[in-house]
This record gives C-alpha cells, structure tokens and sequence, in this order.
C-alpha cells in the first residue's frame, strides 16, 4: 500500500510524502450512551484510511482523494465546509491554524477501504489521519489526546456533525488485541485484554440505512436529557446515568412518561452490561462477553428503538447458532452492521447461508467484513 499511494502522490505532486494510516473501529458494547455520560468499549481494526503528505510553502491545500478521483487546491486563508470528503480535511485544518499552529501548505493524496456507510467511522479515520500527519510533517508536537479534539472538533464545528468523542479516540489510541474502556466525559481509559481463541469478529452490513436515523438520534437524545433532568430534581446529587438505578426510574420517571422512562431505562442497563462485558474479558469469558452483546441488541431494539427489520432479522438469524457466541447492531442504527464473534471453522458455512436467506427475505445483498484489531494511527513504514 506504501508503494501504491506513493505511486499515486508522485502522479499527482512533486515531492517525497510521508505516508500515515489510521484505522476504522468497532464498538463491542456501549451504545448510545457515549452521549448519555456513560463508558463504551471501542477497538480500531484493520480497514484504514491512508494519506500521503508532503509540506508546500505557498498557503495551498493540494488534495486528490484516489477513492473519488478528486483533485482540489485551496489556500489557507479560504477554507469553508463543502458536501464533500474535503470538508473533514479542512476541519482539521481550520481546527489546526485557530489553536495557534503555524502551517504553510501542504500536498496529500487520500486513499481508504473503509466501506463508507457500514458505521465503521471513514470521517473519524480520515480526520485523525490528516490532523496526525500534519502533526508529523509539520512537527509541532501536539499531543495524542489533543490530536482527538482537533478531529472531533473538526467534525463538530466544521462538517456540522454533532459527534462524540468515541470515533476519534478509537481511531488514534487504538491498540492490537485490546478493546478500550473510554468514560466519556473524563476520558479516561483503560485498555482491556480482547484474547479471540478460535474465534473472528465478522460485520455483517445490512446494506440499508434508513432516512430516520438522524432525526430519531436527536429525539432519542433529547428524551435521555428530560429523563436524566428530571432525576436530578429528585436527586441533586445525580451527574449522570451511571449514578442512577432501575428504582430510581420506576420511582421517577415511570409515572412521568413511560417513553422517556424506557430510553433511560436501556441506557442504565446498557452501562452496567459494559461494565459486566470488561469483567468477562478481563477473565476471558467470550461466552458471558456474547451473551451480553444479545442482550444489547434486544435493548436497543426493544427499548431504544433504533434497529430495523433488517438488522433484527441478521441477529435472529445467528441468536440460535452454537457457532455464533454473540451478535448485535452497532452504530447508530436504522441501518449499517451487526457485530458477531463467529467459531473461525464455521464463518464459511454462516456467510453462504446467511447470504442466501437475507437477499431471500429482504431482496438486499449481504456484505461480508472480516476484522482484526489494530494498533492506531501511525506512520507507515
């Protein structure tokens, strides 16, 4: 790949780049409660977004995105969003120039095989991969946590997109063979043992993304909001759901809105499962890992209410197969994949079914992503 986006860079530019790739992540547990003050439990993997930089002294941007076929310039001094890939790389760098670091332009050519849409975070990656380059190129000694919160903010403020901190981390802290339990709010983090023996992580990508998912995030977060208010006018001594019980909903928010009490009601279970689920890695139970992922699922399907009918039929298909020791939905929901931890000799006869039955029942093609944890971002050698 080194020789392969050089290649590129060399057509496109003059001069000799550096080369630096960062990982797409899953998520194992811990879903929609980034943003709820709760903890989740991401790993990056091996699906990356791949640049290629060299400095210029001009105040221009030369950007080729080889996946679009894309050639852009811009100056420094004339950066503005666009519906674009662009946009993520001139978020970096507007994030960059406004924290007080000095920059002068520079070459890079963009390359990634992250499948765009599937909800393993491209946008992440490819900010976390330019805010670290620039970093490098440029050696202005920014550090790794800092290196997150230029690409967050890069997404947040500049793209519009109002994200959390998990993607990003993930993406730039990510370790092999080990998941990370990041808290959100403080983010601090404790790397947690991921020991697959005879098993693979398989994402199944429903092929669909439903148009709700936005605008149900938002509904789905304002009601998180009103439900955890309300506690905290009951019990000042309240900061976030991790503070808060089952009793503590039924007694509060039951009789207030049985809705909002049942989306708060999936975000508190859904912490004290992360917590279980590092407990069973820790001890290397992916058997009681498994089972807590089922659980996740039917919560986000049942109580959150942001799966669909493709997503929950790929997780009925696989809840009774002895081969399979988990699965659920992953991402935002609506749409995109579901995470399974498959016995290695039994993914080749899972896919060829599974295959057959989803086209079969839905009239979609069932994409297929194998994944290996990874280390995070670097620089290619």
């Amino acid at each position: 790949m080194k020789t392969k986006i050089e290649s590129i860079f060399h057509q496109k530019f003059e001069g000799k780049p550096l080369i630096v790739r960062s990982p797409g992540r899953i998520n194992f547990i811990g879903e929609h409660v980034d943003y709820n003050g709760g903890y989740v439990l991401p790993a990056a993997i091996d699906k990356y977004i791949y640049v290629a930089i060299d400095k210029r002294n001009d105040g221009i941007i030369g950007l080729y995105s080889v996946n679009f076929d894309v050639k852009i310039e811009i100056e420094l001094n004339n950066l503005k969003p666009s519906n674009d890939f662009s946009t993520y790389v001139f978020g970096v760098v507007d994030q960059v120039i406004k924290r007080g670091y000095s920059i002068s332009g520079f070459n890079i050519v963009i390359y990634g095989d992250i499948p765009v849409g599937a909800g393993l975070s491209s946008s992440a990656a490819l900010e976390s991969a330019v805010a670290f380059a620039i970093n490098e190129v440029y050696q202005l000694g920014i550090s790794k946590l800092e290196l997150v919160s230029i690409a967050q903010s890069a997404e947040s403020t500049f793209a519009g997109v109002n994200c959390g901190v998990m993607d990003m981390f993930a993406s730039i802290y990510g370790q092999k063979d080990f998941a990370i339990k990041l808290d959100c709010n403080s983010l601090q983090f404790e790397y947690m043992p991921l020991v697959l023996d005879g098993y693979s992580l398989v994402l199944f990508n429903s092929n669909v993304k439903h148009s709700l998912a936005s605008s149900a995030y938002n509904v789905r977060r304002r009601q998180c909001e009103i439900g955890l208010n309300r506690i905290k006018h009951f019990l000042p001594k309240v900061n976030t759901f991790r503070d808060v019980t089952e009793s503590n909903l039924i007694e509060y928010i039951l009789p207030f809105d049985k809705e909002i009490f049942t989306r708060c009601l999936y975000v508190v279970k859904e912490i004290q499962r992360l917590n279980e689920a590092c407990q069973h890695l820790a001890n290397g139970n992916l058997q009681a890992l498994g089972q807590l992922l089922y659980a996740t699922h039917d919560g986000l399907s049942l109580e959150y209410e942001v799966s669909c009918f493709e997503l929950d039929f790929l997780i009925d298909e696989v809840k009774g197969n002895s081969n399979v020791l988990g699965a659920r939905m992953m991402g935002g929901g609506f749409g995109g994949c579901t995470i399974n931890i498959v016995k290695d000799e039994a993914i080749s006869e899972l896919i060829d079914s599974l295959k057959v039955n989803y086209l079969k029942t839905t009239g979609l093609h069932l994409e297929v992503i194998k994944v290996q944890t990874v280390n995070g971002t670097e620089i290619v050698v």
